[in-house]
């Protein structure tokens, strides 16, 4: 996994990223690696290269040919991320609650894969978004409820709707890494995953599309030539996406630091739209693992029972070697 880039989305509204479980009065605050797989997947259906996508990442016995990381905030130059859990939190300070951050910008982690203690000056926690922020600076969005009615034609009855959102200050919104598992795979679909993140951007992410919710300008990519240096035979994984152990994966689950999400949602298809996806336990963003070899994932078929076709979870591993801190260059 060396080759890649960045994007960066600045929302031009509200977005709504449902909670895992569902309810329309509390949103996740940050939009996770599946999510944004399943997002390009129907981009790429309406591009006409569904069938290729599909083969060269779910299907693919190679592994996929290109990988997410989560899409995390952002305060303008800065990008901001879920930190390792083996280094997360600090000790206790008198100044900052650590604990109380759930992202905290790139610059820190670096500095703290370093063997650094962060300088508790520089930096506050901003509790509504739960990011740590240079000193005195604002988070960079807040969640909040929108409310609105929809009049049925026939007898004119309001029926009222509410839905939990996160509104973006400026300068701000969500950013994320696609890798490449090779030259040739950066060849192919490079240009086709490009064009899929700008017509999700005029389209919308996540919920409340039809609202013109989940849009955002048009994305900025930065190139970059390497993600990493070449990993060590074995040594212990940060997590930047959602992650299903496969076959090939050997980790030594009684080291390291790893949390357990279920995940669910519906299907989004021309065929039976808005069934419930089976459930899947996934290692969230974050988690330190310890493996003998670099992490793959799986993209485990989620469909309901006898569906006309497979509904994938992609878990496949964006994950960094702890030893190597030069990845935020």
């Amino acid at each position: 996994m060396s080759l890649g880039f960045t994007v960066r989305l600045r929302p031009t509204g509200p977005w709504r990223i449902g909670p895992a479980d569902g309810a329309k009065d509390r949103v996740d605050l940050f939009y996770r690696s599946d999510a944004l797989y399943s997002a390009v997947t129907g981009a790429m259906r309406y591009l006409g290269a569904l069938e290729e996508w599909l083969e060269a990442t779910a299907a693919s016995p190679n592994g996929p040919a290109v990988r997410f990381s989560s899409c995390f905030p952002f305060i303008r130059e800065t990008g901001l991320v879920t930190p390792p859990r083996t280094l997360w939190p600090p000790p206790a300070s008198a100044k900052v609650r650590w604990k109380g951050a759930r992202f905290v910008p790139l610059p820190l982690v670096k500095e703290l894969i370093a063997g650094n203690a962060p300088n508790e000056d520089s930096w506050s926690l901003d509790g509504p978004s739960q990011c740590l922020v240079p000193a005195g600076h604002p988070g960079p969005f807040r969640t909040s409820i929108r409310k609105s009615a929809a009049v049925d034609r026939l007898t004119g009855k309001p029926e009222p709707h509410s839905a939990a959102c996160i509104e973006f200050a400026p300068d701000c919104g969500l950013w994320c890494r696609v890798a490449f598992r090779d030259e040739d795979a950066s060849n192919v679909w490079i240009d086709p995953v490009k064009t899929a993140f700008r017509l999700l951007a005029d389209s919308g992410f996540g919920g409340e599309r039809s609202r013109g919710w989940g849009r955002a300008e048009t994305p900025f990519f930065s190139a970059i030539s390497t993600l990493h240096d070449a990993v060590p035979e074995v040594g212990d994984y940060w997590l930047l996406s959602l992650f299903v152990p496969g076959p090939s994966d050997q980790v030594d689950w009684n080291r390291g630091s790893y949390s357990v999400l279920a995940r669910g949602g519906r299907v989004e298809s021309p065929s039976r739209s808005g069934e419930s996806k089976k459930l899947v336990n996934m290692i969230e963003e974050g988690s330190v693992l310890s493996a003998s070899v670099p992490l793959a994932g799986s993209a485990p078929d989620v469909a309901p029972d006898g569906f006309p076709h497979p509904v994938f979870r992609a878990g496949f591993a964006f994950a960094i070697p702890m030893h190597a801190p030069e990845v935020f260059a």
